[in-house]
Order: C-alpha cells, then structure tokens, then sequence
C-alpha cells in the first residue's frame, strides 16, 4: 500500500469534534440532495433536513447552485475521505428559512450567496482576513497531519476540508453566518449573484496572487469557468497579453470570442515550445487553473495509477520553464497530496515567486459585489447550460468527460423556473 493511503488509514475516522460544523437534521422532514456514493457514482436522495446547530448559524432555503470544476476531482473519487454518502456542492445561494438566536447580520426571509469556505470570523486567521485558514471549523486530523495545520471547513468537499453537507441540496445549514453570507441586492440576478460564492472571487485571487497589473504578459493553464473568469480580471487589471491554454473545442472558443484573448491547443501545439518562441525572455506571470487530475506525461499517468503520488507535477513543469527568470507563479487549480518529479530546481535557479491557495472568499465580497452591480465583471458567459438538481448526476458526467460543451451548469431546484 503507498505512503498516502497508510497516512489515511491512521487517520480516517478519527476526526476532532468541532461542535459549529456537525448538522443537527430533522428526521421527519425530508429534502433532495445530490450524494456521493463512489467513484462516477451519485444519487439524488430525500434526506433529512438540517436544522440550527449553533446560535450563529442560519438554515437557508436553496434558490440556485452549479457545479464548480474542482467538484470533478470528487466526482472521479480522487479526492481524499470521502465518505459514502457525502452530500456535495459548495457553490449555492438562497433564501434564509431559520435564523440562530445570535446571528446579528442576517435576517429571516434575505436573499443571500454563501461562501464556500467555512470562517468563524474571530480567530487570528480571520482577523487578519485570512478566511480558508480558519483554526476553528475544520476537525480533520487528516490534514492536520498532511499539511501541519489545517484549512478552513469547506461546504460539501470531503471530510479533508470538515465533512460539511454542501448545497447541492434543496436546504443547507450554514455556520457563523454573519461572517459566511453576503446578502444579495434584489437587481443582481441569481446567474449572477450565485458565483460570488467561489469562482468570482476565486479567479480574482488568482489574479492576486500572481501580482497582474498594467502591461503583464500572462498564461493561463486551464480555462474551465475559472480559468475564463481569470482572463476577464486579468484584463481589467491591464495586463498586456494573455495566453488561454487548454484543448477543449467550446473553451477555447469563448476565450476566442467572448474575451477575446490569445489560445493554444495543447493537443496540437507544444505549450513549451510555443509560449517561448512567443516570449522569448518568458511570459510575467503563469497561473495554474486546471489542478492535480491532469498528468500529460506517461510518467506521471504510471504513478498516479498505481498509487505512487495522489497530484501530478506535469503542470508546473511547463509553468516553471516558460516563466520569466523572477517571475510569478500563482496556483489556484485544486492540489491535495503530493507530487514526484517536481522542478524544484527551476523554481530556485529562475528565482521564481510561487504562490497557492484557497480563496478567502469574503476579503474580496465588497469589490466582487460592486464589479458585478456595475455591470464591469460579468460572469454570465461562462454558464453554457440549465437544469434541475434531480439532473445533476448526468450533468456532472458531461462536465467530467467534457461533452456537449459543458463549461459552467446552472441549476435551481427541481419544480422552480430555469430563466
């Protein structure tokens, strides 16, 4: 058995408990939620509802939810502990159906977008708005040990990031809401507001990290929803060029034609070999969107087949060697474990920055909400496709095996109106 699946079975189960993130439910009173029940295998099930926890929590009744590319790496049961049964989703809004006694912010009847991270608002972390790092909301062991300290709980994304039912559900409960629900003016649309819960503030974060800003020249590794929303700030940040690189036929045509941006299809051009005869000196900036499932190189398919890395580095070889010696590297696609063969020499040699990490949602929710009331970010060109929930499992196919143009599904609740 390999390192990381020892490291797991140590572990598994034995999470602290931490009383703000494990649902109370009500029995009597069912819902429909999507579940998780193994590799490429989901169900909608009537589940039962949940209920306030803790004082500071709300019970939000769910109006719109979509599935975000990173819930892929579920889908495909490479994410580590996830459990049979596991209600998924952490990209939904709502209207508030019950409120804790000490929720200050938040009232009965709101329409609010929720956070995908999970923040209690008082710790070190979040006092210096460091959200995904929250000490308080995550129980995992597991990642403790993995990674010295644990992130945030995150809503329905294993029990890696807390084990915390998501919102691909007709309810959901949501901890510390005062701190994890933006309410939403009346004149933003729900296909708009709904993306403020990750990929809006996300794909900013990337931008951030990376330190894009007037004249850059960029790359962008990726353009699902979040690789796209990317390019789009990286223009209103000024950058000079940008480089969408993916081989997906209906990508690359919206970053074409929606954005406007520069494209290689990787499954006909050599992403190496292109990039530096475009940039001979290196491109400014390379951001990671695409994350651990993609290995290209036989090498790293071998390895992660049989178990002897969970995340490939083929990635970030590219990155590294198309980078400007002193350049910046910034990774927002989803890692969990480790990789062989990563080019730790190139990023000492070059002097490269590198920076990761989950989104601290809410430090950006004030800017994210005014861009998106003014009309100068508009996530909307991403959604490509509508449904219902009770339709999620097959959507979730078509997004994985990248059919029918799936880029960005919107869904509402079964027997409500799709626009």
């Amino acid at each position: 058995m390999n390192a990381i699946a020892n490291l797991a079975d140590r572990v598994f189960g034995k999470e602290e408990t931490v009383t703000s993130t494990q649902p109370l439910v009500d029995p009597t009173h069912q819902m429909r939620a999507l579940t998780w029940h193994g590799k490429k295998s989901l169900r909608i099930l009537d589940v039962p509802r949940p209920l306030i926890t803790d004082q500071t929590d709300v019970v939000i009744k769910i109006t719109a939810t979509s599935i975000c590319g990173s819930d892929l790496h579920l889908y495909a049961g490479n994410m580590l502990n996830l459990k049979d049964g596991d209600i998924l989703g952490h990209e939904f809004m709502g209207i508030v159906e019950d409120v804790g006694s000490e929720v200050q912010k938040i009232q009965k009847g709101q329409r609010v977008v929720v956070s995908f991270d999970i923040a209690c608002g008082s710790c070190n972390f979040c006092q210096r708005e460091e959200y995904t790092a929250c000490s308080r909301t995550n129980p995992s062991k597991l990642e403790r040990e993995m990674y010295g300290h644990p992130t945030s709980a995150f809503f329905g994304y294993s029990h890696l990031t807390g084990g915390v039912p998501g919102g691909q559900a007709e309810y959901v409960r949501v901890p510390f809401a005062d701190v994890n629900c933006l309410p939403v003016p009346d004149e933003i649309p729900d296909d708009k507001a709904l993306y403020l819960s990750d990929i809006i503030p996300t794909s900013y974060h990337a931008t951030e990290m990376g330190g894009v800003k007037e004249g850059s020249n960029v790359a962008i590794w990726g353009l699902g929803p979040v690789g796209l929303l990317c390019a789009r700030w990286c223009q209103l940040r000024g950058a000079a060029r940008i480089i969408g690189i993916d081989r997906v036929e209906e990508r690359l045509r919206v970053a074409n034609t929606a954005l406007g941006i520069e494209t290689i299809d990787f499954s006909k051009q050599d992403v190496v070999k292109t990039l530096q005869s475009m940039f001979p000196e290196g491109i400014d900036i390379g951001i990671e969107c695409a994350g651990f499932d993609y290995a290209k190189t036989l090498k790293h398919k071998f390895e992660i087949a049989v178990g002897l890395e969970t995340d490939t580095a083929d990635i970030f070889t590219e990155i590294f060697t198309c980078v400007r010696p002193f350049g910046n590297v910034s990774v927002i696609g989803v890692y969990s474990g480790f990789a062989n063969h990563f080019p730790v020499g190139a990023l000492m040699e070059k002097g490269l920055t590198i920076r990761g990490g989950q989104t601290p949602v809410q430090r950006y929710w004030r800017m994210a909400l005014e861009k998106v009331m003014s009309g100068e970010f508009d996530p909307s060109f991403v959604v490509t496709h509508r449904g219902f929930l009770s339709d999620a499992p097959e959507w979730y196919k078509k997004f994985y095996e990248k059919d029918d143009g799936v880029i960005k599904v919107f869904l509402r609740p079964d027997n409500t109106i799709i626009e």
